[in-house]
């Protein structure tokens, strides 16, 4: 199994500076109509999601980028035009202290790296938004937190289904009960994958496998649907593959049962295609399929309405919102206790899986 050492040495991180930076005088009241954003990490999510979605944002911007792979940088400097003062390696990260063109700096890492990152992301006085999930354990997200805290800095975890429409209508639900009271909850995600390669999410230390990657999907999608915690969780991990999925589980199973008798159901999984949040209640049932994706997450309920409500991109809306509460100093959406109560119970979970029995949350 790679360790985290070797994984920064194969990808590069402790490659030397790239360039001297110019220092500047870091101003915390500032006034601006765009937050300057730097992302962490180049992989396929930077590149094929949020630097695309940074063209469309309205109240944040590309402005500079942190890499371990020099050889991105002339592309990325080509494609949006980042000044070379805005480009850093992971050894040169701390100058953005310096550098008033960025407000903002992304944590896209392997969930292994998040905390490290987040941490020194926030000791240079910039905001921070780290994707989910938020970190490999309780005890990691706790010190991110604390870091952003002590630096007074705000903190987002990269949760886009919640800043989509069709999802924030069932999060208003959870409160306004229009089918009456919430009696059963389902939350499923997964795909058919054949092989999933040597990528850094399927390796135990790195990524931690399914129930991290997108169970939490379905970990939040239960407690934005419920409205509430959970007091306990028995889970079950399966694997019909061992010869593929070695380190990781192929399939996990769970229960998470709440103070009011409500129970819920969540399951991830490599060994079929299903995407589903759905609600049963005393009076009817609405639900979203997929509730998880890209593009056309959608719904319905049990008398017709349809929840169809289109946005162009996720991640622009979610960049947006989580700009706009910086710019006027409002509560984040998704603060990072939010993604410490998703990991709190990931570890439950796991424990449960372990133990063969119900654990109390």
């Amino acid at each position: 199994m790679k360790n985290r050492r070797s994984f920064i040495k194969k990808t590069g991180l402790f490659l030397g500076g790239l360039s001297v930076l110019p220092k500047y005088t870091f101003a915390s009241k500032f006034q601006k109509k765009k937050l300057g954003v730097c992302l962490v990490g180049l992989g396929n999510y930077s590149e094929n999601l949020l630097a695309p979605a940074l063209q469309l944002t309205q109240h944040c911007e590309l402005k500079g980028v942190v890499t371990g792979s020099p050889n991105k940088i002339p592309v990325w400097q080509r494609r949006y035009g980042i000044l070379d003062r805005n480009i850093y390696n992971y050894d040169t990260m701390d100058d953005i202290a310096n550098n008033p063109d960025i407000d903002v700096i992304y944590i896209v890492l392997p969930t292994g790296l998040h905390s490290q990152y987040a941490i020194k992301a926030a000791e240079t006085g910039k905001h921070v938004w780290c994707e989910k999930p938020m970190a490999k354990t309780v005890e990691e997200c706790e010190a991110i937190i604390k870091a952003c805290n002590k630096n007074k800095v705000k903190l987002s975890i990269g949760y886009r289904m919640q800043h989509e429409p069709n999802t924030q209508t069932l999060i208003k639900w959870s409160h306004t009960r229009p089918y009456g009271k919430i009696e059963t909850v389902k939350a499923e995600i997964g795909f058919n994958i054949q092989n999933p390669g040597n990528t850094w999410r399927m390796d135990k230390g790195l990524g931690g496998g399914l129930i991290y990657d997108v169970g939490v999907y379905s970990i939040n999608g239960i407690r934005y649907t419920t409205g509430s915690e959970p007091i306990s969780v028995t889970a079950l991990h399966k694997n019909t593959r061992p010869e593929i999925f070695k380190e990781v589980e192929e399939t996990t199973i769970f229960t998470l049962n709440f103070n009011d008798g409500l129970t819920a159901s969540g399951k991830t999984t490599a060994a079929e295609s299903v995407n589903i949040l759905k609600a049963d209640c005393e009076n009817g049932w609405y639900q979203l399929q997929p509730f998880q994706s890209y593009t056309g997450v959608k719904g319905k309920t049990s008398d017709g309405q349809l929840l169809d409500t289109y946005i162009e991109n996720q991640q622009a809306k979610q960049m947006d919102d989580d700009a706009l509460s910086i710019l006027q100093n409002k509560p984040i959406m998704v603060p990072g206790e939010e993604g410490l109560k998703d990991i709190a119970i990931v570890e439950a979970i796991n424990e449960s899986a372990r133990l063969g029995s119900s654990v109390i949350l």
